[in-house]
């Protein structure tokens, strides 16, 4: 019998893992892959993310240091920055990989290649099933991201109107020919699927491009692909990578009666920059907290619902107003990326809800203060 079971081996899995580890609880991690392991990611850490870790990331997983963002929008694009580092660029195979290796270190028990395939609520516990056989814990932590289903035990699987889907690539090239394009910058391409943007990110050796959208407004997400890669000038055959972003804030079940929800799993992303690695760190945390105060504290189970109360003084506010945010400015694409793209204040001032010195309430409100988008 664990203390938890913790079903990902993701940043929100590892981050749980690590948590646990420390607070003394017994743990198990499964993830279905052996790692390192592909990720189709542009592989963006805000110093919001970072903040959350605790140790350093060595120097030879940070990518690319980011300042500023050339944002683009048809045939008008601004370019801003910031005089420090907003975010770091990493390949999500060696960052993934190091977090659950500092998961390791605390002593939990990690099996990798090995899939849960369901998770079930008992009254004094849970049962995890795998290939290899059934294992049982007090509590459970679901943090598999946006594509499992081992969910369902909490909540049903999202609907279409809930998540959008992306297509990512990467570019090969030399570093000094990605310095020359970007710099320090990575480059916004709106206008190119509805109710999302396109991307190139730098990283040591490729370019990170994708696009993404909301399903209905992005039916054919290969072939935006294609001619997104050939308008900005990258041509070659490329290998496409797809995958699932969940629209943040919108409300959703995270809480059983012993199991957590976490990360992607829970729906904890930015609706408008589809950032999630911020959250799925900090919200594994506090899943293993919780679990903890019931483990070593005696408390309760009714005090599982601390969880939902914590991500949501954490995080809630900011992700329900990513969702509107981003909703307004597709609503009116024409009028509000314009606006966007017509100088440097709205974006300046962006940059601070990057930085979280603001969160998207507080520029939504300022927005609709400065300027008209109707």
């Amino acid at each position: 019998m664990y203390d938890v079971i913790i079903i990902g081996g993701g940043p929100s899995g590892a981050s749980a893992g690590r948590r646990a580890g420390k607070l003394g609880l017994k743990t198990l991690l499964l993830e279905k892959t052996k790692f390192p392991r592909y990720k189709p990611c542009g592989g963006g850490l805000s110093e919001h993310a970072l903040s959350y870790l605790d140790f350093e990331l060595p120097q030879d997983i940070v990518e690319w240091e980011i300042t500023g963002a050339n944002v683009v929008f048809r045939d008008q694009s601004i370019e801003v920055h910031r005089d420090h580092c907003l975010s770091i660029l990493v390949s999500r195979d060696k960052f993934d990989n190091f977090l659950l290796e500092k998961a390791k270190e605390t002593g939990i028990e990690v099996h990798t290649g090995e899939k849960a395939l369901c998770c079930r609520e008992m009254p004094d516990c849970v049962e995890v099933d795998t290939k290899e056989g059934t294992y049982r814990a007090k509590f459970a932590i679901i943090a598999e991201g946006a594509h499992g289903v081992v969910k369902t035990c909490v909540r049903p699987t999202d609907n279409r109107e809930e998540y959008g889907i992306c297509v990512v690539t990467e570019v090969p090239a030399e570093e000094r020919e990605i310095e020359e394009r970007l710099g320090k910058t990575v480059e916004l391409h709106f206008g190119v699927a509805g109710g999302g943007y396109g991307w190139i990110f730098p990283h040591r050796t490729y370019y990170s491009v994708g696009i993404g959208g909301v399903i209905k407004d992005f039916p054919h997400p290969k072939e935006s692909m294609l001619e997104f890669l050939k308008k900005n000038g990258f041509s070659g055959e490329y290998k496409f990578h797809g995958h699932k972003i969940p629209w943040g804030g919108i409300k959703r079940k995270v809480v059983g009666s012993r199991v957590l929800l976490s990360g992607d799993a829970a729906g904890y992303v930015d609706s408008f920059l589809g950032e999630g690695l911020a959250y799925a760190i900090c919200s594994g945390q506090f899943a293993a907290d919780v679990i903890a105060g019931f483990c070593l504290q005696g408390k309760s189970l009714k005090d599982l619902s601390r969880y939902e109360a914590l991500c949501q003084a954490e995080f809630g506010t900011h992700l329900k107003y990513s969702l509107i945010f981003s909703r307004i400015m597709h609503r009116f694409p024409d009028r509000a990326f314009k606006i966007f793209t017509s100088g440097d204040k709205m974006i300046n001032k962006y940059l601070e809800v990057v930085d979280f010195t603001i969160d998207y309430k507080d520029y939504l409100h300022w927005v609709l203060l400065n300027f008209k988008l109707k």
